[in-house]
């Protein structure tokens, strides 16, 4: 299965320049949070297949214009086509505002999804806006990462967990690709193409 994560900024080649040919043989498209609503439309209704979609820090106005014909699959875990989906959006909270959480209230969100965790028989894709503490995340509290992803990596050992935030183009030494133990990590910045 080919799945496309974006975030954070619209691909100019799936939006300005769109071809549908760019998305041929996509079977589903990872939105890491961080994009205007009418973008993930404009994909799932050109498109051949499925958005889904956690939030990002930036993505308040969801509450007045939700991505249309998208599926939000924060704070639960998602099934397409047999595979496991666990979506926790937002970020470090630096501000007032929404989709911001310290440390202490992730961690009673992702505690909040054991049951749905263990119903599925745990999870293959960890979907977020924030990275996980250290893996990818940057050193100003904006950026920071959360250590309870590291956990839910380390304990259920899904085989790839998707993140946006840290943009690559922000002059830090920003990976695409990174290994935790079992789990690839990807910072789906703009986009790329996963293999499942």
């Amino acid at each position: 299965m080919k799945i496309l994560v974006i975030a954070d900024t619209p691909s100019k080649a799936l939006w300005d320049y769109f071809d549908e040919s760019r998305l041929r043989g996509v079977d589903l498209i990872l939105s890491a949070g961080d994009l205007p609503a009418s973008y993930l439309s404009f994909l799932v209704t050109l498109g051949p297949c499925p958005v889904l979609y956690v939030h990002g820090n930036h993505d308040s106005r969801y509450n007045e214009q939700p991505p249309e014909g998208c599926i939000c699959v924060d704070d639960t875990v998602y099934v397409h086509e047999g595979i496991r989906i666990l979506g926790l959006g937002g970020s470090m909270r630096y501000r007032p505002g929404p989709h911001q959480y310290t440390e202490r209230e992730m961690k009673k969100r992702a505690a909040k999804m054991y049951f749905k965790i263990r119903r599925r028989a745990g999870f293959d894709i960890l979907l977020t806006h924030a990275p996980a503490r250290g893996v990818g995340d940057g050193s100003d509290l904006p950026h920071q990462g959360f250590e309870v992803f590291n956990t839910l990596m380390d304990k259920y050992q899904p085989r790839f967990m998707v993140h946006g935030h840290v943009h690559m183009n922000y002059g830090m030494d920003v990976q695409r690709v990174r290994q935790h133990g079992n789990t690839t990590v990807v910072n789906a910045y703009e986009k790329y193409l996963l293999e499942f």
